[in-house]
C-alpha cells in the first residue's frame, strides 16, 4: 500500500530516489507510465499485471477504451530500483509530467504518483474545497 506525500529530487541523470517506505514493494521492479492529471504513476510489476489483465478485458469495439489502453500503455516504463533505491524517470514521461528537479512523489493505495512539486501545491489546492465536500456515495463504504 502506498501512502503519504515525499519530496525527492530528480537528478541530473533523470534519477530520484524512491521513498523508503515504498522501496519494499517496488524492489522487484515497477512500471512507469502515464497518469491522468499529468502526473506519472508508479506501479508494483504486480500491481501492473493485474491492472493489464483488466485492460484485456475491455472491449475492442470501443474507442474510449482504446484511446485510454494506447496512450496509457505506449508510455509505459519498466524498470529496476537500483542498489540505492533510484530509479530513472524516461525522457518521455519527464517531459509529459512537467517534472522540474523538485517532486512530489505521492502515495495512492496501489500505485504512487510522481508530480512536479508545485504543480502537486496547486492540485492540492484546487482540489482540497472539493475533498471536504465529496459525497458518501462517490467512495461507498469508506466512512
Amino acid at each position: 500500500m502506498f501512502l503519504g506525500t515525499h519530496s525527492p529530487r530528480l537528478d541530473e541523470k533523470g534519477r530520484l530516489i524512491l521513498p523508503a517506505k515504498f522501496r519494499d514493494e517496488l524492489a522487484d521492479g515497477l512500471v512507469l507510465t502515464r497518469g491522468q492529471e499529468r502526473c506519472i504513476y508508479v506501479f508494483s510489476q504486480k500491481e501492473f499485471e493485474r491492472v493489464h489483465e483488466e485492460m484485456r478485458k475491455a472491449p475492442i469495439s470501443s474507442r474510449q477504451a482504446r484511446d485510454y489502453i494506447r496512450v496509457f500503455l505506449s508510455g509505459a516504463s519498466d524498470e529496476v530500483p537500483d542498489k540505492q533505491g533510484r530509479v530513472t524517470i524516461p525522457a518521455a514521461l519527464r517531459s509529459y509530467a512537467g517534472l522540474g528537479r523538485e517532486l512530489a512523489v505521492s502515495g495512492a493505495v496501489t500505485r504512487a504518483e510522481i508530480w512536479d512539486a508545485q504543480d502537486w501545491d496547486n492540485y492540492l489546492l484546487e482540489q482540497e474545497t472539493a475533498f471536504s465536500e465529496t459525497d458518501e456515495d462517490v467512495l461507498p463504504g469508506v466512512f
